[in-house]
């Protein structure tokens, strides 16, 4: 009796264990609270992909949450716009949209990707990163597409928004040099042994050291680049390293300042340690359920012998 009690309990633990594996666990944040118009910064701009259907463009819409369409300023990026700010073929297909609310100073950059299944190159670290090389900050941007696609049109629909009236006009060069980085960070997150965390990782702390240091020659920019490359112990062709230090030289030319952006590296620093962590975590639950259930089986395998 008492055996057979055993087994039960047993198949019991099973059941109830697998059932509440893959639950969804929900912070409450209480009721929902309407949005406030900002008379400061004015209205959140929503900016859409030209090659968006109608109800492509409506299905984004309630993807960046506009409910109210007198609540936000809607404009749409196109093939001019591609070629004007990131030198792209003016008869690409633009999808990627994007929504830009501003904020205090000091509040920071905050990305979101509303759809990351569908934004397959640009990560949330290589958007912050562009947009602080940019000279945009203190904004909360949330990026989305209905199709997938790379990402890059919403890079776009951001700085248009920014010489729009949604900020302060960004300085051309600016963002040139800006987009040379995103295009850089995605070719580098190609190569074998790298990828998209491992590439915006090297090149946040590349900055975190420039607004450190404040280098005053190539050869200065050179020995930072080289140290975190052994420190993050990232391996590149000479060629591949050589493109590093030319985008970060051009950077210093231009004057490109990170001193009054370091708390939002440090936030994006910490954001990838967060994701790689989590990353590991999730691969050690993963093996520790594996063990679980193997175990629990071999154990009730052995009552029933």
């Amino acid at each position: 009796m008492k055996k057979r009690l055993m087994k039960w309990l047993m198949i019991s633990m099973v059941i109830i264990f697998a059932a509440g594996i893959g639950k969804p666990v929900f912070a409450s944040d209480g009721a929902a609270e309407e949005d406030s118009i900002n008379e400061k910064y004015g209205l959140p701009v929503v900016v859409y992909g030209e090659a968006l259907s109608a109800a492509q463009k409506e299905e984004t819409r309630k993807l960046l949450g506009v409910e109210d369409a007198g609540k936000v300023r809607e404009i749409t990026v196109t093939g001019d716009d591609l070629v004007k700010y990131i030198k792209g073929d003016r008869h690409a297909n633009m999808y990627s949209s994007a929504k830009i609310t501003r904020k205090e100073a000091g509040e920071g950059l905050v990305i979101k990707q509303v759809t990351p299944e569908n934004i397959t190159e640009v990560t949330d670290e290589m958007y912050a990163n562009a947009l602080l090389t940019a000279g945009i900050e203190d904004a909360v941007v949330e990026v989305a597409s209905p199709v997938k696609v790379s990402g890059h049109s919403a890079l776009v629909g951001i700085y248009k928004a920014y010489d729009e009236g949604n900020g302060k006009e960004l300085n051309t060069e600016h963002t040139e040099v800006a987009n040379e980085e995103l295009s850089l960070a995605t070719q580098l997150a190609g190569k074998e042994g790298m990828d998209k965390d491992k590439v915006s990782e090297l090149l946040t702390e590349i900055k975190k050291e420039i607004a450190a240091q404040n280098p005053a020659t190539k050869e200065d920019i050179e020995k930072i680049i080289n140290e975190q490359m052994n420190k993050l112990e990232i391996h590149l062709s000479d060629e591949d390293r050589q493109l590093i230090i030319d985008l970060f030289e051009k950077m210093r030319s231009l004057n490109i300042n990170f001193d009054n952006v370091q708390s939002q590296l440090e936030n994006i620093s910490k954001d990838i340690q967060q994701r790689i962590g989590e990353a590991v975590g999730d691969k050690g639950f993963i093996q520790a359920v594996s063990d679980f259930f193997k175990n629990l089986i071999e154990s009730i395998k052995n009552l029933f012998s």
